[in-house]
Formats: structure tokens, C-alpha cells, sequence
């Protein structure tokens, strides 16, 4: 029996909330966004791409995916189509020129987890006292890190930490990854924007899994948790446990 509970918040800095989630239990699918771009457009893009993936779904039933193979074109072309929806809402209006959002997407089916994902939020998964962070982020500093240029802690607070390098509806084309891992019985994936990690260590989100049972109070409780220590972007976190 899966559980999830989710919970976004402007924040505690911004006017405005450009997060977007989206949950469709029934299908499996679980979905956060963090749009970015001038006056409302950030929102129009994560709204668009949340929206548009949920419909993606709705049209093309899961249940007659057949293999993983499959199911990695099937997400593929999801977030291709997902992609061109949003690049040429951004095309259209000159309000929205230059809009695009990082996207997130965990598929839960069978004991198995599946995690698709352009931008830097996060998946994680959370077993007992274990925090495994799932998705890599698609960052310039990430990059820097990984060609081993800088140092974690360097990472932490490197003045263009937040600079994406990825992101839905940013070019004609984009490159999502694609993660499975297996689930066991207690496991808990947390789904979240940098609103949330921007805030809190993976270990205070750990301790914060540990301590709440149901997923709801847990998702509030990381969104109070993010705007006590700062809250100085928008925060959409979704909890499942499985």
C-alpha cells in the first residue's frame, strides 16, 4: 500500500510561488517542477509541464508498457513532448521568451521505483536511517564538482550554485535522465524543489522522515522546517512511502 502527502510554499522571500506539483496516485506518477523566468512566467512553465506530463499519462496508459526498455521510451518521449509544449509556449509570447522549469517524475509500480528528471530538483530515496540522493543535478556547479574542481563544501556555497544547465522548454531539445532502483516495505521517496534542500542538510531531511509516519504531516513538516531555516525560495516537496 503506497502513501504520499505533499505540500508547496512561496516561501518566506518570494511574492509568488512558480512551483508546481501534480499527483496521480491511480497511475503512479508523482511530480514536482520549479519554473523559472520574468514576471508569472516561471509558473506558466511549471504549471504547462506538470499538466501536460499528467495528461501525457492519462492518454497513453501505463498499463500497456510491457518492459523497462519500453518504459524508458516512454518516459523519453514524455519529456520530449513535454519539452516542445512548453519551448514553444516560451516562443509564442514575448511575456514568456526565455521561460523553462526543472521537472521531476517518480513512477512507482511493483517493488520497483522509476525517476526521470532535467534540471536540480531532487528524488530522493529514504530507507531506515539511509538517505540516498537519486537524481544528479543538472547544475554548472554540479559539474564543477564532478570534474572534481571544487569540493563539496565548496559547492554548498559557490555564488552560482543555483545555475541550471538543463531545463524543460529552455532549447528545442533536452536530455533527461533516467533511474530505477528497487523498493522495499517503509522505503520513502521524497520528490522536492531546491526550495527544500537549498534550506535543509540531507540528513535533517532523514530525521525528519524517521519522526513523522504519515506523509502529509511529514511534507509539512519539511516545508516548516525549510522556512524556519531561511525559506528564501519557493518549497514543493512530495513524500511517499511505500
Amino acid at each position: 500500500m503506497v502513501s504520499a502527502g505533499f505540500k508547496t510554499d512561496r516561501g518566506r522571500r518570494r511574492n509568488n510561488n512558480e512551483d508546481s506539483l501534480f499527483v496521480l496516485p491511480g497511475h503512479g506518477i508523482y511530480m514536482v517542477a520549479d519554473g523559472v523566468g520574468g514576471n508569472n512566467s516561471g509558473e506558466v512553465a511549471s504549471r504547462t509541464a506538470v499538466s501536460y506530463v499528467a495528461a501525457y499519462v492519462e492518454r497513453h496508459p501505463l498499463s500497456e508498457v510491457s518492459d523497462e526498455e519500453q518504459l524508458k521510451k516512454y518516459f523519453m518521449s514524455c519529456i520530449t513532448e513535454t519539452n516542445e509544449q512548453v519551448y514553444r509556449l516560451a516562443s509564442l509570447d514575448c511575456e514568456n521568451a526565455g521561460m523553462a522549469t526543472t521537472l521531476v517524475v517518480a513512477y512507482v509500480k511493483e517493488g520497483r521505483g522509476y525517476v526521470v528528471n532535467v534540471g536540480d530538483s531532487r528524488a530522493y530515496l529514504v530507507r531506515g536511517d539511509q538517505i540516498l540522493q537519486i537524481t544528479r543535478d543538472h547544475t554548472y556547479v554540479n559539474e564543477l564538482f564532478m570534474q572534481g574542481s571544487i569540493s563539496a563544501e565548496e559547492a554548498k556555497h559557490h555564488p552560482e550554485r543555483n545555475m541550471i544547465t538543463r531545463a524543460i522548454g529552455g532549447e528545442k531539445t533536452v536530455r533527461p535522465d533516467f533511474f530505477r532502483f528497487d523498493l522495499f516495505s517503509g522505503d520513502v521517496i521524497v520528490l522536492c524543489t531546491d526550495g527544500l534542500f537549498g534550506e535543509l542538510e540531507d540528513g535533517q531531511i532523514c530525521q525528519a522522515v524517521q519522526l513523522q509516519g504519515s506523509m502529509r504531516e511529514l511534507a509539512g513538516d519539511l516545508v516548516a522546517q525549510a522556512n524556519e531555516h531561511g525559506g528564501k525560495d519557493n518549497i514543493s516537496v512530495i513524500c511517499i512511502r511505500i
